[in-house]
């Protein structure tokens, strides 16, 4: 066997490098899952973060969440993250990670803040001093080998039931112009 099909044998002997997985997964994608352990799992907005930007500490997710921000409940110290694929929008990895309460006024918050606020889309208003008000700045720091990689995941769903949500249309329906597109099928012009 030559040297090169021998290094190529080890490398997948030992599984995806799951360092350049994680920043690939996290950075591709906006969107994570927090699975509180015994509780529920969340669809949060994140903003990932690696070691070679000085605004702050790396590699790790931003997360903010509060009024006007997106609803995250209390994060223990210990959680799992599920990185998704930025191609498909299945689960790819799912990572043990350290949750930090970041407390408003300390450099690591502002630091954070720094990080989050020029990816906050359609932000009204100064969202920095909103957030240092009322919101609550979260870091996730990913660690150890993954639960769950390519080729190795649970074989059961994951499915779980929606949550209602104050913003569910259960009445009313809004006129449209020309009806609706389902009142028309199967008819001829």
């Amino acid at each position: 066997m030559s040297e090169e099909a021998s290094a190529e044998a080890t490398d997948a002997a030992r599984g995806p490098d799951v360092t350049r997985l994680v920043h690939e997964a996290a950075s591709k994608s906006g969107l994570l899952w927090v699975c509180v352990p015994g509780g529920e799992t969340r669809a949060v907005w994140h903003v990932w973060h690696d070691d070679g930007d000085e605004r702050g500490t790396g590699p790790a997710a931003y997360v903010v969440s509060g009024p006007g921000e997106q609803d995250l409940p209390w994060l223990p110290e210990h959680v799992e993250v599920v990185l998704r694929s930025k191609d498909t929008g299945g689960r790819l990895l799912t990572m043990r990670a350290t949750a930090e309460e970041l407390a408003p006024g300390t450099a690591a918050w502002e630091a954070a803040a720094e990080v989050l606020r020029p990816e906050r889309l359609n932000g009204t208003g100064d969202v920095v001093e909103r957030w240092r008000q009322g919101c609550t700045l979260h870091v996730l720091r990913p660690h150890g080998r993954p639960i769950e990689s390519p080729g190795q995941h649970d074989d059961a769903s994951g499915a779980a039931p929606v949550r209602p949500a104050a913003g569910t249309t259960t009445g009313w329906r809004p006129w449209h112009w020309r009806g609706r597109a389902g009142a028309r099928r199967n008819t001829t012009a």
